[in-house]
């Protein structure tokens, strides 16, 4: 009881230094604002930050975790007679079509884009966090087909897979800095998913079925 306490108690002190610092980024800019501000902003020490973010970069990138796993949790998830490919399409239809934050569809999200374009460094972790996607995306679809290490088509796969997912991001992250509506974004966006389904070869799209057996 009292390490699950410790724990909870942990994991709201590393929310509470996460969205302050969140906040000054958005007020601020990213370079603009030191480990010492959102220390005193937080009301913790620095060398608290430190011990919950080794860098300033994942401070705002803290749920590059959640970012990494989502494309193999989806596919894991997939239904029986799903394939890998469609069952990303379908995870990404009904996020937006709710309309989810967690695709950037919610009011203020231009900002935090806007925060990523203007910071060389933030721009590159993310490009980090989409190659390591990638590669464990790959690593799925290797031990969810059982395919033989020199075998291409689980990387060839997890790539097109990829394109998916940055396919509809970029779709709403245009349409949000443009200053559209949530709403209009995700209408805007499913016809998107829609060209984008079309554009997939069989190949694809018939890839790690998972059996109905």
């Amino acid at each position: 009881m009292g390490e699950g306490l410790r724990e909870r108690k942990k994991a709201q002190t590393r929310r509470h230094i996460s969205d302050t610092a969140t906040g000054l980024f958005l007020d601020r800019g990213f370079d603009a604002v030191t480990i010492a501000e959102i220390a005193e902003a937080a009301e913790v020490s620095v060398n608290t930050v430190y011990n919950y973010f080794a860098t300033k970069e994942d401070l705002f990138l803290d749920r590059g975790d959640e970012l990494v796993a989502r494309l193999s949790r989806w596919v894991r998830g997939r239904d029986p007679g799903e394939s890998a490919a469609a069952a990303v399409l379908r995870e990404l239809r009904a996020e937006v079509e709710s309309v989810s934050p967690r695709v950037g569809l919610t009011p203020g999200h231009e900002r935090f884009l806007l925060v990523v374009q203007e910071a060389a460094t933030l721009r590159a972790g993310l490009a980090r966090l989409q190659q390591r996607a990638v590669e464990l995306l790959e690593e799925t679809l290797r031990e969810e087909t059982g395919a033989a290490a020199g075998d291409p088509l689980p990387a060839l796969v997890a790539g097109q897979i990829d394109w998916i997912h940055q396919s509809v991001m970029d779709t709403v992250r245009r349409g949000m800095t443009a200053g559209r509506t949530p709403e209009d974004v995700s209408a805007a966006t499913i016809g998107a998913i829609d060209e984008i389904e079309s554009l997939l070869g069989g190949r694809v799209l018939g890839y790690a079925v998972r059996g109905t057996g």
